[in-house]
């Protein structure tokens, strides 16, 4: 096994580990530090994303291991981090849907191009989409009282939100020919 799948694979075993400090009520053992670990966790797995591909891609060391598991460990490390933090009424549930429903249906997409041979790649959109949902979740789980932090957060999370959106309708747009090639 290469090092790109590697990182992959240590990515998805750190998803427990986050999950376990982000819901896991420590503060009567370890104080705030339980919210500082799974923040450390989860920029660290996300590192991991990005070290990942450009390793299998700079070092031609692309598998079909790899794509199949880097994305699907990507979702599974926001999803989990989405649905801890609806849980703990850091953020509406209906943001939680907007996003894991983009990923539903890219998901789908993607499973209908690889059956008809076609791979898409990740557009532009979709980095800055990943990019702000990794920077919402960390100011979500910090969880700072500042006022201007608050703002700060809540302009980031719209920003994600729509970029999901614009993202989700950029991709449908350019491969939309793709379900019609499935069709017998």
């Amino acid at each position: 096994m290469n090092l790109p799948n590697k990182l992959t694979l240590i990515r998805v075993i750190m998803i427990p580990f986050f999950v376990f400090f982000l819901l896991v009520d420590l503060s009567s053992q370890i104080g705030e530090a339980g919210k500082y670990i799974s923040v450390a966790l989860f920029i660290v797995a996300s590192m991991t994303d990005w070290f990942d591909g450009y390793l299998a891609r700079k070092n031609n060391l692309v598998t079909n291991f790899g794509k199949f598991m880097d994305p699907l460990a990507d979702k599974l490390l926001v999803c989990s981090a989405l649905i801890c933090l609806c849980n703990q009424g850091k953020l509406a549930a209906w943001i939680v849907i907007i996003i894991i429903s983009r990923e539903f249906i890219i998901s789908g997409f993607r499973l209908v191009a690889s059956d008809n041979g076609v791979v898409i790649a990740a557009s532009y959109w979709g980095k800055f989409k990943t990019t702000f949902q990794m920077f919402m979740i960390i100011l979500l789980i910090l969880d700072f009282s500042n006022q201007y932090v608050r703002y700060l957060t809540a302009t980031v999370t719209y920003i994600a939100v729509a970029l999901t959106v614009i993202s989700l309708v950029d991709y449908l747009m350019k491969n939309w020919e793709i379900i019609g090639k499935g069709e017998k």
